[in-house]
């Protein structure tokens, strides 16, 4: 599948935290074409293994990349058929104002977020945003249709329309991290063509949003010998410059407590082997990403982590770059195929 369709057939498609099984054949679709052997787990994880060229025991290594999406989830069915929500992952309540949305209820309904317009608002609501217990969801129908297709605990996610803009830019809600999973893709595809001693498991992990779940027992399940895990990292405007990277000036490759040294020194040495454009993300304490949790998994396992500059995080216009996707994916086949016994060795604390 080509790299931008299948990530805006990732970026539209539904898959809350816990609800991700609608994207599973799409995922399967995109990466079996480059594995030997396509799996899940009890919690939804898609394990997608391309078996190395090297002699038994081979190193194995694990990429990680979350296909789950922040959502709402309905907690009321109000009067004249207005929804109350709440969130699943984080959301800005400034952001949700006005959206377009789906209800996931008995048929998809489309709705709208509505909140009391500003003509009616006190001069104190007006020095404040809105909080998420005075927003609402009004899909049209009247209270007793709306509670015949609605009921409490339906999944909510917003709908937006994947656009190109312009530079390699393109834009849509989900892109954290569902441009990680197309990285997975553009790594696959290239190591295709290319001979690798370790087996690598392509991971598409589950629940992120909402606690790092699924490479958690992903990590768990697969063992590996070292993890690198892919996810978006902010690229401004507006943010403090160490704190901030920038798109299309390539993958940022992150340093710090979380990473292991050595696979921090062997992705900048592969980037700068072959002229891949990169740029330093740092990470001093806890990432908050699928490397954390693959991290501390079982007795510890080495980890990477590489950031996908993002604009507008957590939004529904989340913007990102083409070129920085395929750099990544382009890095961590390189990087796959430098991974042998030899290199494991070196990662073990003396």
């Amino acid at each position: 599948m080509e790299t931008k369709e299948f990530l805006r057939r990732l970026s539209e498609g539904s898959g809350v935290s816990g609800y991700e099984g609608g994207l599973a054949g799409l995922v399967r679709e995109g990466l079996s074409p480059y594995a030997g052997e396509v799996t899940s787990d009890a919690l939804g994880n898609c394990i997608v293994l391309r078996s190395g060229s090297g002699p038994d025991p081979r190193p194995k290594i694990m990429l990680a990349a979350h296909v789950d999406e922040i959502g709402l989830m309905v907690t009321k069915v109000e009067d004249r058929g207005f929804l109350r929500f709440s969130q699943i992952g984080g959301f800005d309540p400034r952001t949700l104002v006005a959206q377009e949305v789906t209800v996931h209820g008995r048929r998809p309904l489309r709705g709208i977020i509505g909140v009391k317009p500003p003509h009616i608002l006190t001069d104190e609501e007006r020095k404040k945003a809105p909080k998420l217990e005075e927003l609402f969801i009004d899909v049209g129908y009247a209270e007793e249709e709306v509670r015949s297709l609605v009921q409490v605990g339906d999944v909510v996610t917003l709908a937006r329309e994947f656009i190109e803009l312009q530079g390699e830019l393109v834009s849509g809600k989900s892109l954290d991290d569902r441009a990680g999973v197309v990285c997975l893709l553009e790594c696959l595809r290239r190591l295709d063509g290319m001979r690798h001693d370790a087996d690598v498991y392509a991971v598409a992990t589950t629940q992120e949003e909402v606690g790092l779940r699924g490479a958690t027992t992903g990590a768990f399940g697969v063992s590996p010998d070292l993890a690198v895990a892919l996810d978006v990292c902010h690229a401004g405007p507006g943010l403090p410059e160490h704190d901030s990277t920038e798109l299309g000036k390539g993958p940022a490759i992150a340093i710090g407590a979380n990473i292991h040294p050595r696979i921090h020194e062997l992705l900048v040495k592969v980037a700068d082997d072959y002229n891949i454009p990169h740029q330093p993300e740092v990470a001093p304490g806890r990432t908050g990403t699928d490397a954390w949790a693959i991290n501390i998994t079982r007795e510890g396992i080495p980890c990477g982590l590489i950031g996908l500059p993002l604009r507008y995080m957590h939004t529904s216009v989340e913007t990102g770059s083409m070129a920085d996707f395929v750099q990544a994916g382009r890095l961590l086949a390189e990087f796959c195929a430098r991974v042998d016994w030899a290199f494991m060795e070196g990662l073990r604390w003396s």
